[in-house]
């Protein structure tokens, strides 16, 4: 298996950000990254390119950072409120889950809409009435803490006939 060095342009998922010099396959090298602009080949003439290119990604990162840290304290003030139906036993029917949090968090406010069910940590749904603090996973070093209030309605669950 032949490898070549790149140096990625732009932020390439499961590869890196740009400035990164990375080993990658030639194929996948000279077929797509290098005729999309999203890498070019590690020579001694590219390699003096790459300050240029760690400066944008500072400021893209210290941007990103910025705005996560902003969702982080509106998340932080949040506070969602979920009912669950309920019988006369006190069993609950059906249970709030990451997919109930992201739809009721996107109908909130439109720059929740973002927020990805797979970052709302929750270990098993919910299936019982109180009061839960849920993390969020919104930058790799910023997490916020969503407070959620669940509360019952009894439903009447006898069949007549």
């Amino acid at each position: 298996m032949s490898q070549i060095d790149v140096i990625l342009k732009e932020q390439v998922e499961n590869l890196g950000a740009e400035a990164d010099v990375i080993k990658v396959r030639r194929g996948y090298a000279l077929n797509f990254l290098i005729p999309t602009g999203k890498a070019f080949e590690a020579t001694k003439g590219n390699l003096k390119h790459i300050e240029s290119l760690k400066k944008s990604r500072a400021i893209r990162e210290a941007d990103e950072l910025e705005s996560a840290n902003k969702l982080a304290n509106r998340l932080n003030k949040q506070r969602l409120k979920f009912e669950l139906a309920t019988g006369q036993g006190g069993k609950a029917f059906g249970s709030v889950t990451t997919r109930d949090i992201q739809k009721s968090l996107a109908e909130t406010d439109r720059q929740f809409r973002d927020i990805d069910r797979k970052q709302i940590v929750l270990k098993k749904p919910i299936k019982r009435t109180g009061d839960f603090d849920v993390d969020i996973n919104i930058h790799a070093d910023v997490t916020a803490t969503l407070k959620i209030k669940v509360s019952a309605v009894v439903t009447d669950q006898k069949n007549e006939s």
